[in-house]
This record gives C-alpha cells, sequence and structure tokens, in this order.
C-alpha cells in the first residue's frame, strides 16, 4: 500500500483463491495500514531472504508404494501431545492487524489443533488470551492446545517474576525465553489503541544515539541485556519447562542445556535483527551435534509451506514455529483467516509425508532428503 490509502475490513468469508500462505501475505498488505505493514515485514533484507532460500538448497526425495495406513502427524513434546509439529510464534501486537488480535489467534490455535506461544507484548493480557483458548476449547469440545507464554526479560526482576507468576496462574504451560532481541533497532510507533498489554509501565528500553554521544555501548540498554546469569536465575524461579529462543551458535545450545533448558528455539528473530545472521536451517545440523539428543531443537524463521516443515524435521528438528503468517491471515479474515493458514500448513505437511512415503513424523529423517549420493 502507498500513502494514506483506507486499509480493507477484513474478509467474511475466504476465497477459494486463498490457498497458500503466500496468497494471504500478498493480500494482506491491502488490509493493514501501510506503517503498520512495513513493521510487521520489515527486517534485513539478508537475513530475510536467507530464511527462504536456505529451505531451497534441500530438494526432497519421493518414496513410492509405502503403506500409510494409520499415518498421522502427532507428536509428544515436553510431555504434552501436539497434533500437528506447528506452533505459532511469539509475535508481538497483534491488534496491529485485527481488533481481537490474539483473541482471535488463540481461537484459532485450538480450533486447528496448533499450539500457541503468546508474546511479552502481546496487545491482549495474557490472562484473556488463557481464558479465550479454554473456552473455545468447551465450545469446541476439544482439548486446549498447547500454550505457552513468551518472556522478554525486564530491567526490575522483579517485573520479569511477576510475569512469569501470572502465567503460571493463568495455566501457561512452558515459558520461552527470547534472548536474541534486547538489543535491535526500531523507529516503529504503536497507533493509538495498541499497547503492550501485559507491561503497563511501558515496553521498551529505548537508545537513541547523536552525533558526540554514546551510541550503544556504556548506555543502559546495552548494560541491561540478559546474560547467563539471567537464565539461571530464571531456572531457580519457576518449575515450568524453560525453551531458550534465539540461539545460532553449537557452543551457546551446550551452554544453554548445562544451564538446565528444556529445550532450544533455534531463530534468528525472524531475520530483525543481525544482518548476514545465518538462516535456523543453516546451523541446525551443527545444532543437533552439539545437544546430541539432550533437548528439542525448535525451528523458527520462514517457515511458509508444507515441505519446509517436513525439511526442518528432517534435519533434526522437533517442530517449527510460524510467525508473520499468523498476522496475515489475521489481518485479512480474522480468526477464520488464523485457521486457514494453520490448515494449509498442516494440509501441505500430511502431502508431502504421503508423497515421501512417512505416515508418521518419526519416520521422517535425512534419507527424505536428495543428494546427490541419493
Amino acid at each position: 500500500m502507498v500513502g494514506d490509502v483506507t486499509p480493507l475490513p477484513p474478509l467474511t468469508a475466504i476465497p477459494p483463491d486463498l490457498q497458500t500462505l503466500a496468497d494471504y501475505e500478498r493480500l494482506a498488505e491491502r488490509h493493514m495500514p501501510a506503517a503498520s505493514w512495513a513493521h510487521i515485514q520489515s527486517g534485513s533484507a539478508t537475513t530475510l531472504a536467507r530464511n527462504r532460500t536456505a529451505f531451497d538448497g534441500h530438494p526432497l526425495l519421493p518414496r513410492m508404494l509405502a503403506d500409510l495406513r494409520g499415518g498421522h502427524t502427532r507428536l509428544s513434546l515436553l510431555g504434552r501431545v501436539h497434533h500437528a509439529p506447528i506452533l505459532f510464534a511469539p509475535v508481538a501486537y497483534h491488534r496491529l492487524a485485527h481488533p481481537e488480535g490474539e483473541l482471535a489467534c488463540v481461537r484459532a490455535s485450538v480450533a486447528m489443533g496448533v499450539g500457541m506461544v503468546v508474546s511479552t507484548l502481546s496487545s491482549v493480557p495474557l490472562e484473556a488470551i488463557a481464558e479465550a483458548a479454554r473456552d473455545a476449547a468447551r465450545t469446541l469440545g476439544v482439548a486446549p492446545a498447547p500454550l505457552w507464554f513468551q518472556l522478554y526479560l525486564q530491567e526490575d526482576r522483579a517485573v520479569s517474576a511477576e510475569l512469569v507468576a501470572r502465567a503460571e496462574a493463568a495455566g501457561y504451560e512452558a515459558i520461552v525465553l527470547t534472548v536474541d532481541a534486547s538489543i535491535k533497532t526500531s523507529g516503529f510507533t504503536l497507533p493509538p489503541g495498541v499497547t503492550a498489554a501485559n507491561l503497563p509501565g511501558g515496553a521498551d528500553r529505548r537508545q537513541t544515539s547523536a552525533p558526540g554521544g554514546r551510541i550503544l555501548f556504556g548506555t543502559p540498554l546495552a548494560d541491561g541485556a540478559p546474560t547467563w546469569d539471567d537464565v539461571a536465575w530464571l531456572r531457580a524461579s519457576t518449575r515450568l519447562p524453560i525453551i531458550l529462543k534465539g540461539l545460532l551458535a553449537a557452543e551457546d545450545a551446550r551452554v544453554a542445556i548445562a544451564h538446565g533448558m528444556d529445550a532450544i528455539i533455534v531463530s534468528n528473530h525472524g531475520g530483525r535483527t543481525l544482518d548476514g545472521a545465518p538462516s535456523a536451517v543453516d546451523v541446525l545440523p551443527a545444532m543437533v551435534d552439539a545437544v546430541a539428543g539432550a533437548v528439542p531443537l525448535l525451528i523458527d524463521g520462514g517457515v511458509r509451506t508444507g515441505t519446509d516443515i517436513v525439511k526442518a524435521l528432517a534435519l533434526g528438528g522437533a517442530a517449527v514455529l510460524v510467525g508473520r503468517p499468523q498476522l496475515h491471515g489475521l489481518a485479512v479474515a480474522g480468526m477464520a483467516g488464523v485457521a486457514h493458514v494453520a490448515h494449509i500448513l498442516r494440509a501441505e505437511l500430511e502431502l508431502a509425508m504421503a508423497q515421501l512415503g512417512c505416515p508418521t513424523l518419526d519416520r521422517i529423517g535425512p534419507a527424505c532428503l536428495f543428494t546427490r549420493a541419493s
């Protein structure tokens, strides 16, 4: 969108030509204010591109005549059964895309059996999101989908502790500690009516540099960046499983295990932090070697198709997280759009598994990938 074009309202019915996540992304721009769209899509061009092209370097090798009876996409993760290896990633401020914000997304997650990770910077209070999930489950007569809470450590540990306690009391099943986004550039101003609902005192620590002054080092923003000491403090502060999100280096994965982390999300924060960072797919083999099966590895960044999911699992991932497509579906058609995004991914995943001769997730492995030796 260009200029002050008024966004289109959400669709009340999903047209038949919306068949892929790419279709939703193309259409979503017309349903959002230009500034919000630019913010959601922003990131380092190099890293954003690598998040997508990394998947292209791993062609799949179909296998014929496999017995597909009894096939399913279930897996056990942190003691909980997931209907598919897909979770909605933590994304801030869903109300940028739709007035119902995270409430619509969590209802869609329950309807489609897809787990959801709620951001510290959600635009709806974390308690209301959890209650909406329970209400949706009761209405549909299904079990609630897995619900995790993503934590940005706050400058005051007491505030972080309060957020964790609130998440525990509201029934969240795990804490996802994001460690790769405390220092990043941002010039976006929230529009009226959209706030960090869990942080009434203010969402962000910001540093604006001026010629001759401090840029980053020596400022409260840099001095307050999370450290391994903070990870140890959080581990001692909750009995919930803790998933560390934002690691790319194999050595960091080893240190995370030593600090008692229950899982790791391999991620470059959707390409929004370091220009030139590798994708999760690029580093996944080294991460698999580093953890040696001690904890599950989840993949975040660039997943847009069911075949992307298969490739992530074939390389050693346990599940994937999907971020921006939530907001694309939300902007286009509200809860129905988000549910359709999840349905598309699940349908594409099952189709790919069938073509690869893999009726269950445990059959997906390196043999599913084509190499010259194949």
